[in-house]
């Protein structure tokens, strides 16, 4: 069985404004307007441009933040919010 990868919509579908706390990130090919908290940011930035499974994308998550409660579980269910949302892709 092949693991699932994910990666952001394409960086000209998005539109991503830090406001205070929270981010604002305007997703074109829906017309919504996504209003995100941490970590949202963060998984778009660290998918960027490349191709990653959940465990590739949490230790990218861990390493750059320096996570010491990383929980893959977690990182699940919002990658499969943000699937929903249309702001990552599924693969």
């Amino acid at each position: 069985m092949t693991a699932i990868r994910y990666r952001a919509a394409d960086a000209a579908t998005l539109r991503i404004v830090p406001l205070d706390a929270l981010t604002l990130v305007f997703h074109r090919a829906s017309g919504i307007t996504h209003v995100v908290d941490s970590p949202v940011p963060e998984i778009l930035e660290a998918l960027g441009e490349e191709v990653l499974t959940a465990p590739d994308l949490l230790g990218r998550l861990t390493a750059r933040y320096e996570l010491s409660d990383a929980d893959p579980v977690a990182l699940a269910v919002r990658l499969d919010e943000l699937a929903a949302a249309g702001l990552v892709e599924r693969l």
